[in-house]
């Protein structure tokens, strides 16, 4: 399970936006995220688009906690006097705006839920693919852009082991020790690597968080209540090309089986 990376680098200023405000009501430990690092992620995402040259990128909320309620989100920009509303589409996804004062003020982006509540992730997605079909360069620049906007937490010191990650997003996006999560549309029975003259199945210690969960640990891995959808892929793995698609068996596909 990646750990969140910690982000010193600043992209490259931008000219102001108009802002306007928005008022929410109070949560107490509310869940934030650095703006700085946000755009930091962006940058990525620019940056390293030839892995997904058609793609575009949002960002995604998704529950953490069995009684999150993820109706009714909002989401907003801010800082010690920037407050900017963030949209969020019916599907919890969103873009980040850019803003001078909000990058000066070092604000944060700020949901009216609890901390731990949700979880957060880059959506990188080439358009005109299959419905439940990914792309493995998508997900590769998912990982880099999560990485480096600092988006995936854990709190447990389970995963101490994962220190010598914490600042280089290649190494945990480069290796297959870095075990960045993703997650599907619904719970999986199998996942499938497709490239021209190759197919694999993946092996089940590459689904659900690799079978290494206990009731003890999982309250700390933000795959807590989705589990049966999470999966690993080989984005290390250069000998699978950019294009590779990845297919999915879905558990409810299954069921349907007599």
């Amino acid at each position: 399970m990646a750990a969140a990376v910690a982000c010193t680098a600043a992209p490259a200023q931008q000219p102001p936006t108009s802002a306007g405000t928005v008022v929410v009501s109070t949560t107490r430990d509310p869940v934030d995220k650095s703006y700085r690092k946000m755009l930091k992620g962006m940058e990525r995402f620019e940056r390293e688009h030839f892995h997904a040259p058609r793609a575009t990128l949002r960002f995604h909320l998704l529950p953490r906690l069995p009684n999150t309620k993820m109706e009714g989100i909002t989401l907003r920009v801010a800082g010690n006097s920037a407050s900017i509303p963030v949209p969020i589409a019916p599907d919890n996804s969103f873009t980040v705006p850019r803003n001078q004062k909000a990058w000066d003020e070092d604000a944060a982006v700020l949901a009216n839920r609890k901390t731990s509540s949700m979880t957060w992730r880059a959506l990188v997605q080439t358009p005109g693919l299959p419905t439940g079909v990914r792309r493995l360069g998508d997900l590769r620049l998912e990982c880099k852009v999560g990485m480096d906007a600092g988006l995936v937490s854990n709190t447990s010191p389970t995963f101490a082991w994962l220190n010598s990650f914490l600042n280089d997003t290649d190494k945990v996006c480069g290796s297959p020790d870095g075990n960045y999560l993703f997650f599907a549309d619904r719970p999986i029975f199998g996942v499938t690597l497709h490239a021209p003259g190759r197919t694999e199945v993946l092996p089940f210690a590459m689904l659900y968080s690799g079978g290494r969960e206990t009731r003890e640990s999982l309250p700390y891995c933000d795959c807590q209540v989705m589990l049966d959808r999470s999966y690993f892929a080989p984005i290390w793995d250069n000998s699978w090309p950019d294009d590779t698609l990845v297919t999915f068996e879905y558990m409810d596909d299954a069921e349907g089986v007599q």
